[in-house]
């Protein structure tokens, strides 16, 4: 028999689960430590799409000042610019507290340019007004973290380079209101240089093409406002690759298993390319409810598997595409609530007014 909520979407479950995102994890979190600002992000963007912000309330203010903690600011003589940014975790003490440890003892201690984007989402979620943020020394940092080949790499210290960081890149830029940070010449050469033969992007040029490497040469194209850089014949051939992916949810490869976290990163690119009506909708959304966690709320990878931080809030963001009633819209291309991407607008506002 079927379980009477697998056609329900479980919101009160689901706020419940974001929470405690918030609060206490299973141990099995535990090596995602140095990413704690990413699993808060889908905490708080997830709350903020279910409408559930009022039950972190009380802890608004000490989240906010937590997400400055871990802010890598400029010494006396600005000598450590090309460091700036934000962490992506303390190291001892309360998560939450603006007293705790940072890894600021460590000799290569910089920030990380996926927790420098989630971070300043999370901030905007809360209300915040950004005032906080040294621009400068993160717009440097960032700078820095550019490739010749116009990808980014997360860090200073050098790592591994691909789509995904150009497009923390071009989110970092859009939300500050300032490109200086990004070559985007460079960086939408390597965009092109990564469409693949199938038809969307892989994470670099020669890669396989991949719903979610797709989604952020997409995004970042349609953030720098450089989506006309794509022919007619390029756009039409992506919308087909695309589309093609769903099955009954999304897949994000071919002949791979559907996975709910592809409700957001193939639906939210057919959505920047104004063709999500091509989705089946009750299918997809079928799918993604069959993953949902009904007792402890949240929503798996794939049916019968337990709900974790990451697809818990790409379920919420691809029913949000769906326009599930109780969800909130999206911004697709921020990858942030409707509501907080007009906060957003509203801030820059006030700084161009401000230097006007």
């Amino acid at each position: 028999m079927a379980d009477e909520n697998s056609e329900k979407f479980l919101r009160e479950k689901h706020i419940k689960f974001f929470c405690r995102c918030l609060q206490v994890l299973p141990d099995r979190y535990a090596s995602l430590d140095t990413s704690r600002m990413t699993v808060a992000f889908f905490g708080l963007s997830g709350l903020d799409l279910l409408n559930g912000l009022d039950a972190i309330e009380k802890d608004k203010e000490n989240i906010i000042d937590w997400i400055y903690s871990l802010q890598v600011l400029p010494d006396e003589n600005e000598s450590n610019l090309d460091l700036c940014g934000f962490r992506g975790s303390s190291t001892i003490g309360d998560p939450y507290s603006p007293n705790a440890r940072t890894q600021a003892s460590i000799p290569y201690d910089s920030g990380h340019i996926a927790m420098t984007y989630t971070a300043i989402a999370s901030l905007l979620i809360l209300g915040d007004d950004l005032s906080r943020v040294n621009k400068k020394a993160v717009l440097t940092g960032l700078k820095k973290l550019q490739l010749e080949d116009g990808s980014f790499q997360p860090t200073p210290e050098g790592s591994e380079n691909d789509m995904r960081f150009v497009y923390c890149a071009c989110c970092i830029s859009y939300m500050l209101n300032d490109c200086s940070g990004v070559n985007f010449e460079k960086a939408i050469d390597y965009i092109r240089k990564s469409l693949s033969y199938e038809g969307a992007f892989g994470q670099g040029p020669g890669g396989e093409a991949h719903g979610g490497s797709t989604f952020c040469a997409v995004a970042s194209l349609v953030l720098m406002d450089k989506l006309d850089v794509l022919s007619p014949r390029e756009v039409e051939n992506l919308k087909r690759w695309c589309i093609l992916r769903q099955q009954s949810g999304f897949q994000g490869r071919p002949n791979k298993p559907v996975d709910t976290c592809y409700s957001f990163w193939v639906g939210a690119t057919l959505k920047l390319l104004g063709c999500y009506s091509w989705v089946d909708c009750k299918l997809n959304r079928t799918f993604v409810l069959g993953t949902q966690g009904t007792v402890t709320g949240g929503f798996a990878k794939w049916p019968d598997n337990s709900p974790d931080a990451l697809h818990a809030y790409f379920g919420v963001c691809g029913l949000s595409l769906m326009e599930e009633e109780s969800i909130q819209a999206m911004h697709a291309a921020l990858n942030i609530s409707q509501s907080a991407a007009d906060h957003l607008h509203n801030l820059h506002k006030q700084w161009t007014q401000g230097d006007s």
